[in-house]
């Protein structure tokens, strides 16, 4: 499909990532999701109020996702900003969805890199031969 977005990196020995369709190169900072969820415990933990219930939790996501596309409608689709609205940040809105997916698993005593391995692999079974690989005739 010609309007498909397609992740375009590639990915190199030293962390960075090519963003082929801007040619430029980003130095990714490395930070595990333990060392992550660490963080927003310490951060989280310093209040009374602790973490919002798992369904306010919900609420800020969808929020949040709504936030983020809102933001790429402006930067990549057919909705331009108006002249009165302030720049918004498509990183941000990421962030602020990752902060609060971080947050729930908190919330939850769930440990996001057991999640993501277990994603990958059903990702990894399910999906194996659903698409086409890169460098190969199939």
């Amino acid at each position: 499909m010609e309007n498909r977005y397609a992740v375009d990196r590639l990915w190199s020995a030293s962390g960075a990532v090519l963003h082929e369709s801007k040619k430029e190169v980003v130095q990714l900072a490395e930070k595990s999701l333990q060392e992550m969820q660490r963080e927003v415990d310490a951060y989280i933990s310093q209040f009374k109020e602790g973490y919002f219930s798992p369904l306010a939790l919900v609420a800020r996501m969808a929020e949040e996702v709504g936030e983020l596309a809102r933001e790429i409608n402006h930067h990549h689709g057919e909705k331009p900003k108006k002249a009165s609205e302030e720049e918004g940040s498509i990183e941000l809105e990421l962030g602020d969805i990752l902060f609060i997916t971080i947050c729930f698993a908190n919330s939850l005593g769930l440990d996001l890199t057991e999640a993501h391995d277990k994603v990958m692999e059903k990702f990894q079974t399910r999906d194996a031969n659903r698409w086409t690989k890169v460098n190969t005739d199939n």
